[in-house]
């Protein structure tokens, strides 16, 4: 036994923690759960905890159904609310792994490990800090009607009528007291819109912490009388909500994306990066914005990016290079701005960081950077200015999903397949559907 695991026994034992919650993802990115008494730890860190991996969203057919879980002693935290006997509970993330103890080529956290290898292999580390958006509804279960949101507030607006001041301060508290570190935190755009950002981490360990965020800010939202939800577009009149996320790679201590002799202090490293986003965005999209809705946030136009074109402080880009800090060298990074706060984090920050990559290995040229407004300019004139539009549809992501070989590699085979046949399925339900707009516009013929 490690230190780290006798660290946890000893801290459940001192703490008098009742029950730890041994966390993993589905494919699509649900939190899946088990919950084990302490003295089930110690066995759990030496064998695992084996469960059915074919009830699970693309993990393993029925014949070949026994999969593990293994906690990962790292991750564990104590969460920051008791039950309601005053019980204190813990939670770990676990790794998953086949009956011969190798890895699952299903499990989302895996791909992320396996891509992040892939990164060290070249002599990179890659760190994350998302800005994820989100909105507060008065309730979800509305028979498909829009949910009402819980304010009238707009960006940066300090409401004194609201409670999503008070909210945020409980979700802030909430996340540090799970080691989760917060830059920023504001009412966003929208009605009932909010914003909180991380602090960054490399990507494994942001890809867990966006994972824990998701959770931690419904269960404050319940206990705050209201629900919190991360559907990329909720509302048609409103701004969708993103999960805008910088990435960076340091070789040692050394930002490998400064160069303090470029006038943008950008290396070639890090226009490779940029040049391999832009070209390979068509391709990923269908991971970093998963869902038939979030393709409405994609053609909205709402600071939503159209095309795969990057720019200095432009956001209508996808790829958006901050201006504010430029000259501090630990500070430069680039803002991917296209995917949205309902993907699964592991297999985005996959994907996005192997089209980073092959830009890197291949040598990609950077395009000139877009100077106006990408989301107000006509298809003919963002074709014109060489620009790749994004998919407007989740059948489109779909197909150019399909044929690239970059997400087939990035994802492995396992994930690769589940994820396109659990996708269409999705996409051709949803295109069965009978709409209000359908019915209200040519029911009268």
């Amino acid at each position: 036994m490690n230190r780290q695991q006798e660290y946890v026994l000893r801290t459940l034992e001192e703490r008098d923690i009742r029950f730890v919650r041994l966390w993993f993802t589905d494919i699509q990115g649900y939190l899946k759960s088990v919950a084990v008494v302490p003295a089930e730890l110690e066995g759990a860190f030496q064998e695992g905890i084996g469960f059915d991996g074919s009830a699970i969203e693309g993990f393993s057919r029925i014949a070949e159904s026994d999969t593990i879980a293994q906690p990962d002693p790292s991750t564990f935290q104590i969460f920051p609310f008791k039950s309601d006997d005053g019980a204190l509970s813990a939670r770990m993330f676990c790794d998953i792994a086949m009956p011969d103890g190798t890895p699952s080529w299903a499990d989302p956290r895996q791909v992320l490990r396996r891509q992040m290898k892939a990164a060290a292999d070249q002599g990179f580390s890659c760190y994350v800090h998302p800005e994820i958006e989100f909105f507060l509804v008065k309730e979800l279960e509305t028979e498909g009607y829009p949910p009402v949101p819980t304010d009238n507030g707009g960006y940066f607006d300090q409401a004194v009528t609201d409670d999503a001041p008070a909210f945020r301060a409980h979700a802030i508290s909430a996340l540090e007291h799970m080691g989760i570190s917060v830059e920023f935190s504001h009412h966003e755009n929208a009605p009932g819109q909010q914003e909180i950002d991380l602090r960054y981490a490399d990507a494994l360990t942001m890809a867990d912490n966006v994972m824990t965020f998701r959770y931690l800010i419904k269960q404050v939202a319940r206990r705050n009388g209201v629900a919190a939800t991360f559907m990329p577009k909720p509302f048609h009149e409103h701004a969708g909500s993103a999960m805008h996320t910088h990435m960076s790679l340091f070789e040692g201590e050394n930002n490998a994306f400064h160069d303090p002799d470029d006038e943008l202090r950008l290396s070639g490293t890090a226009k490779s990066f940029i040049a391999g986003i832009l070209e390979h965005a068509p391709e990923i999209t269908a991971v970093t914005n998963q869902w038939v809705n979030s393709y409405k946030r994609i053609t909205s136009g709402d600071e939503a990016p159209r095309a795969a074109a990057w720019g200095a402080s432009n956001r209508s880009a996808m790829v958006r290079l901050p201006m504010y800090t430029q000259n501090k060298a630990a500070s430069r990074r680039v803002e991917v701005r296209s995917p949205d706060s309902a993907c699964n984090p592991y297999l985005a920050y996959s994907v996005l960081l192997a089209a980073g990559l092959k830009g890197i290995e291949e040598g990609y040229e950077l395009p000139n950077p877009a100077e106006e407004d990408v989301s107000r300019m006509t298809r003919r004139e963002r074709i014109a200015a060489g620009y790749k539009d994004l998919p407007s549809d989740l059948n489109s992501a779909l197909r150019e999903m399909e044929r690239s070989e970059l997400v087939a590699d990035a994802l492995g085979e396992h994930v690769f397949e589940f994820f396109l046949r659990n996708k269409w399925r999705e996409w051709y339900e949803y295109q069965s559907q009978i709409t209000p707009w359908e019915l209200r516009n040519n029911l009268s013929f």
